[in-house]
């Protein structure tokens, strides 16, 4: 279903969301492993920027609180890395470390299919993890500023989920099973909505010139996984969603600390 002028529908759409994305605890959802909540998920994925912009102010308020005890600011970038973490159940690491055990470590598209649904993590997926921790910290600590790294991350948070719903329609599934074939293809407008609302977050946030740097630079980042995925594995899975995510966060705080 496309958003609608429907508040209602709306608001179940964001709490659908937040149940899948997030630990955050919500009614009316049965969380990630519900059928319900994985039939939904493609015709509310408009909200996912939604969430984003809920788990950056998250970590924005740890940075600020962080800094404004005294401390320095390669400390507060860490609490409020780990507060997003927290936040989202590291769901999009979990993600990026299977990818990378996946890509990394098996040759033909099964066994790296194979590789990224065991549960136990490699050499590729660890170093993934600190590659992702290090440089999202790195970049905040060097933005410094309490107030100006707080935006950062609204935008980062909001602008990387965003392009999750492009991706879900531009690429066909790895498989025929699993949460990403569970919840089907995005409408077009959905994705445009998406896109919109990081769009708008961008701009509030970083102003017009470091928005734009930081939407292309996000834009970059997620077509990559894409097709990297599609040559990888024939297209994209849930954990190809988490990496997505990943590299656009990534992304978007290192184009902020560019400007």
């Amino acid at each position: 279903m496309t958003p609608t002028f429907d508040v209602a529908r709306w608001l179940a759409d964001v709490r659908a969301c937040v149940g899948l994305l997030t630990r955050i605890p919500m009614p009316d959802t049965g969380g990630e492993d519900s059928p319900e909540a994985r039939s939904q998920l493609a015709s509310a994925s408009w909200a996912f920027p939604v969430v984003g912009a809920l788990i950056g102010v998250i970590g924005a308020v740890i940075f600020v609180l962080a800094s404004a005890i005294g401390l320095p600011p390669w400390v507060a970038a860490l609490l409020a890395v780990a507060a997003t973490v927290l936040a989202s159940g590291g769901l999009h690491e979990d993600g990026l470390a299977d990818v990378a055990d996946g890509f990394g470590g098996g040759l033909a598209p099964e066994d790296k299919l194979a590789i990224m649904r065991d549960s136990r993590i490699g050499t590729y997926g660890t170093l993934a993890l600190i590659l992702s921790v290090a440089l999202r910290a790195a970049a905040l600590a060097a933005i410094a500023e309490p107030l100006t790294a707080a935006a950062a991350l609204v935008a980062a948070h909001a602008g990387a989920r965003a392009f999750l719903p492009a991706v879900m329609r531009g690429i066909p599934l790895a498989r025929a099973d699993g949460l990403a074939a569970e919840a089907g293809m995005p409408e077009a407008a959905t994705v445009g909505t998406a896109l919109g609302l990081a769009g708008l977050a961008a701009l509030v946030m970083l102003g017009v010139g470091t928005a734009v740097l930081a939407l292309v630079a996000a834009a970059t980042a997620a077509a990559a996984m894409a097709a990297l995925a599609r040559r990888q594995i024939g297209g994209y899975s849930g954990d190809v969603l988490g990496a997505v995510q990943q590299l656009a966060e990534i992304a978007i705080l290192l184009a902020v600390v560019a400007a």
